[in-house]
């Protein structure tokens, strides 16, 4: 089976509306209620902290260089990702469209690269 990295896209434009007490219990039910369902699918999840705290590093010739902040300069960010093992792309897609209902936001695709001949 091949894993699939699927991103999740959020606006890193300002600050986000504050949610309810019961709109934050209903959206974390529904995450909790997607990922058991993703049960033998789901090999890992993460949420990522807001993109100001990020620091790329470059390395050449010995020298590294750091810099605060995100790598690209974008009002849309990866705020959080799963690792799923699917059968297909399409199936992939299937449990992105899932995730994508239950928190609202797009999610992107992508296969992890295997070396020529496997793991």
């Amino acid at each position: 089976m091949t894993q699939y990295m699927l991103a999740v896209h959020t606006s890193d434009a300002g600050p986000r509306e504050s949610m309810t007490d019961e709109e934050m219990r209903r959206g974390f039910a529904q995450v909790a209620a997607l990922e058991r369902e993703m049960n033998g699918a789901l090999v890992f999840s993460g949420r990522l902290t807001e993109p100001g705290l990020a620091t790329v590093v470059r390395s050449k010739g010995g020298r590294v260089r750091m810099t605060d902040g995100p790598f690209a300069e974008s009002k849309e960010v990866i705020g959080g990702f799963y690792i799923v093992e699917a059968e297909s792309h399409d199936a992939a897609v299937d449990w992105a469209a899932k995730t994508s209902e239950a928190i609202g936001m797009p999610i992107e695709v992508r296969p992890l690269w295997e070396p020529p001949g496997g793991h």
